[in-house]
């Protein structure tokens, strides 16, 4: 369906995030017993297949949830800088700051700063192992927590709240945003405002930094921001609105569990956008999600040397919920 025919487009917010990590198992021990989130799907880097590609969510990897690592061990770390996404933004309950901050304080794996207020949020700034850029962000959100991990329900990651994007030409990227569905919704010095029409995973803070420094991909940096469309039509519909817009979009790529198109925007930021489906379940039943490497067909006669390449991954299930789950 082309875009002259289609209903007005926009997306309903971030899709996932995919950043460069190191070691594996150190990246799901952050990921999982410190941030408490679900490793729902173990799989390989289609495009490296000699590389893990991990991805964490909530207990189904709803979309608008998802934050995945492709962990290169012994890659060069990177800088995050101009041209790059800078930081990663999760949102948390009201009344658990405190609670986050004690429990980051207590772990040697991570770097928290102290809180400060950003458009009426309390924001907790922290690093993971690699140095990464995140955020915890006081907030509403329709997802339900996961109850299965480390950290208490009433405390637990409720998904995305948003990104943070350092464009080299924030005109332009905030162009391509409104292009998106995005609405300016306000400023604050260097930074402005993004938001999508949906309530989940809905921000995107653009920053206006002409003297900062040029980022550097490496590990400690974001590969990708992928956004939301429903289905293969809408996405077909974005991939001729974008192309109208002078933007080289690529063909659809099939991810397994959601299928791609990607670009780069005026500000050298890799944008995706990805179909809701068709889910992590596809391949795994729910109480099972991320117990076994799983790999596309076209790699499966690969599986055995493969697995004799990537490293053994432990994953602490002691305490995942294992009633309710289908």
């Amino acid at each position: 369906m082309s875009s002259n025919t289609s209903p007005p487009l926009r997306t309903d917010g971030l899709h996932h995030v995919t950043a460069i990590s190191s070691d594996p198992q150190a990246n799901v021990d952050v990921y999982t017993d410190v941030l408490g989130l679900r490793l729902v799907k173990r799989t390989v880097n289609f495009d490296d297949p000699g590389t893990y590609h991990l991805y964490y969510g909530d207990e189904v990897g709803s979309p608008g949830t998802v934050v995945t690592f492709f962990p290169f061990e012994g890659a060069s770390g990177g800088r995050v800088g101009r041209g790059q996404t800078s930081a990663t933004a999760f949102v948390i309950p009201q009344g658990s700051v405190e609670y986050w901050i004690d429990r980051l304080e207590s772990s040697d794996a991570v770097d928290v700063d102290d809180p400060i207020e950003r458009f009426g949020e309390t924001v907790v700034p922290f690093r993971d192992h690699d140095g990464q850029p995140l955020e915890l962000v006081t907030g509403e959100s329709d997802i339900e927590p996961w109850d299965g991990g480390p950290v208490p329900a009433e405390h637990a990651i409720r998904g995305f709240h948003g990104v943070t994007l350092d464009s080299l030409n924030p005109d332009a990227t905030g162009d391509v945003l409104e292009t998106l569905g995005y609405e300016r919704v306000g400023t604050a010095g260097e930074r402005t405002r993004f938001r999508a029409a949906d309530d989940r995973a809905a921000v995107v803070d653009l920053l206006d930094r002409p003297d900062g420094d040029r980022g550097r991909q490496g590990v400690g940096t974001v590969h990708h921001v992928a956004f939301r469309t429903a289905d293969d039509e809408t996405q077909e519909a974005w991939h001729d609105r974008l192309a109208e817009a002078g933007l080289q979009v690529t063909p659809q790529k099939d991810r397994q569990y959601f299928r791609s198109i990607y670009f780069r925007e005026p500000g050298r930021i890799l944008f995706e956008i990805a179909t809701d489906g068709p889910g992590f379940d596809r391949d795994e039943r729910v109480a099972e999600l991320g117990t076994e490497l799983k790999l596309p067909p076209w790699l499966e006669d690969d599986r055995e040397s493969l697995e004799e390449r990537l490293p053994a991954l432990e994953v602490d299930r002691s305490i995942e919920r294992t009633e309710g789950v289908n």
